[in-house]
């Protein structure tokens, strides 16, 4: 499966699909209204086949409701069903379940098999009326599901998932593997010795953010200066997020036409977020992992990721003794067994990179590192 996004030309049609993304905003409530009632009267959850028969005739009888296509709102009822599964069974950990949202920040309604077709070139048939759209790539494949989304400047893009048909199996025969250890200071500690810094786009920016914010908080609410400051800030955090992911791309190309192999450790990121907050926000390990993966994946390279729980950080990486404890504050510190002094950061990054290559069985280049014990 591939996704791919493309924007729509600025027309005065597009109103249409903003009404239907309001539409499907109020019919979500709807649906998220439903499922709380139904659970106060019988203390049970609803079926999603019981709520999508029931907004089907609901949606007879209300014309703006009707925007929404039998298949959009359909996409409606499994999203919320999928969202109550994931608080059913990760509850424990901190989700919660979904709630209310408001229409005007409601982004996207899909479609599956039907309400679309791409009529050649630039142009798309989107129910009854036809759009154009910046084509910047060929659309190669079965189109499985388009797509409507709305950003905060209120700018529309269609975003299509297409079944390319390829799965190719990456196998393992080269020696060029590295361990990788994310850090605060360092953005990534590779296990050859690079180190590369974040730009942290967000604390660049911070001044800007911070006046923008300012004005638009000074403003009248519902007037249209209020608005117009509104979209400054969001262009500033825009801004940052496209100076962000341009970043990334570069320097996942930049990587797996070094490496092959790219070994991580499974990072507790909302841990972290509730720990050092905003910084970790601007770093986006996350995303940076996405789109590493995606990339290393387009070009048969392979990403492994270690047990979270691995001593990566206390493991000497010289003869594999595991110390009991190491305080985050020691950055450097020497091994008992075999006097190597350690700088945690470059320490952990040949570890992982040990366990990875035992992991995807690469025998030489384990042999070529400590014996650590997985």
């Amino acid at each position: 499966m591939k996704t791919l996004k493309f924007k729509l030309y600025e027309h005065k049609r597009n109103r249409h699909l903003k009404r239907t993304i309001n539409a499907s905003g109020v019919i979500y409530n709807h649906c998220i209204a439903l499922h709380k009632r139904y659970y106060r009267m019988w203390s049970r959850h609803l079926n999603c086949a019981k709520l999508q028969s029931h907004i089907a005739k609901l949606r007879k009888r209300n014309s703006f409701w009707q925007l929404v296509g039998s298949q959009a709102v359909q996409d409606i009822c499994q999203r919320i069903e999928k969202a109550y599964q994931l608080f059913f069974k990760h509850n424990k950990k901190g989700v919660r379940p979904p709630g209310f949202k408001k229409v005007k920040k409601y982004k996207s309604f899909t479609l599956k098999q039907a309400g679309y077709k791409f009529l050649g070139g630039k142009r798309v048939k989107i129910g009854s009326r036809v759009y154009q759209f910046w084509k910047s790539r060929e659309i190669e494949g079965a189109v499985k599901t388009l797509t409507i989304k709305r950003t905060p400047l209120g700018e529309l893009f269609i975003v299509i998932v297409v079944d390319d048909g390829s799965n190719p199996e990456v196998e393992v025969k080269t020696g060029r593997i590295a361990g990788f250890d994310f850090g605060l200071k360092t953005f990534l500690t590779c296990s050859d010795g690079t180190k590369i810094e974040s730009p942290q786009f967000f604390k660049q920016s911070l001044n800007a953010i911070n006046k923008a914010s300012r004005q638009h908080s000074k403003k009248l609410k519902g007037s249209s200066n209020r608005e117009r400051a509104r979209k400054n800030l969001v262009r500033k955090h825009e801004d940052i997020s496209h100076r962000r992911r341009d970043w990334f791309w570069k320097l996942a190309h930049e990587l797996t036409d070094k490496f092959d192999v790219f070994c991580f450790e499974t990072l507790n990121l909302k841990g972290m977020q509730r720990l050092w907050g905003r910084k970790i926000s601007d770093l986006a390990f996350g995303e940076f992992l996405q789109i590493l993966q995606w990339v290393a994946k387009k070009k048969n390279k392979l990403v492994v990721f270690i047990d979270q729980w691995y001593p990566s950080s206390k493991t000497c990486s010289a003869c594999g003794h595991v110390l009991e404890s190491l305080d985050l504050s020691v950055r450097v510190w020497r091994c008992p067994s075999c006097q190597t002094v350690n700088g945690r950061d470059d320490n952990a990054s040949r570890v992982i990179c040990a366990v990875g290559a035992s992991t995807v069985g690469l025998g030489d280049v384990s042999r070529a590192l400590p014996a650590i014990a997985v």
